[in-house]
């Protein structure tokens, strides 16, 4: 190990230059730049899905067909609306702790299209029990509060990430702290 606590290979005696690989670098981080801002593309698509889903569940799925009475009868009786109500209630705040907690260790990983088939579920949960006109608009808040926060932390953690690879492009290019 050299003077610095650098591991250089045998022969070389010059700290490493960065600029010598100019291009590669700018490349990657323009890459990550995109992958950053795909990121929270996918989740805004997301978000939209939710919405989509919720419109039909607002029109209590009268575009979808009833299911035959065979099959209603194989799946059995729905879920009480209260026991419904309850898991929603478990959901949202499982769903807000582990968003918060992901926000707080500086985590880049989202829950996504995962949140809008939690809440289809309920939806459908529902629709079979006959309730989800009363229960709409539960699920709804549940559905924008969750992906509220989700985007929030998505906006918050993306915009940093890309802040510091600008800065890594203004240090590429010789600017000094990226702001010239």
């Amino acid at each position: 190990m050299e003077k610095g606590g650098m591991n250089r290979p045998a022969g070389e005696k010059e700290t490493p230059e960065f600029r010598k690989n100019n291009a590669r670098l700018r490349k990657e981080t323009l890459v990550n730049i995109r992958k950053l801002q795909s990121k929270l593309t996918k989740e805004l698509l997301s978000t939209a899905l939710f919405l989509l889903l919720s419109i039909a569940a607002l029109n209590n799925f009268s575009f979808c067909p009833s299911l035959p009475g065979a099959i209603r009868a194989a799946l059995g009786r729905p879920p009480s609306v209260k026991m419904i109500s309850a898991v929603l209630l478990l959901y949202v705040f499982s769903a807000i702790i582990l968003i918060l907690a992901r926000m707080m260790s500086g985590s880049g990983r989202y829950g996504g299209v995962a949140h809008v088939g939690y809440l289809a579920g309920f939806y459908i949960f529902y629709h079979f029990s006959g309730k989800l006109p009363e229960n709409f608009w539960a699920v709804f808040a549940a559905g924008a509060t969750v992906f509220g926060l989700e985007i929030y932390h998505l906006w918050i953690y993306c915009s940093e990430a890309v802040e510091n690879e600008r800065e890594v492009l203004a240090f590429l290019d010789g600017k000094r702290g990226g702001r010239e």
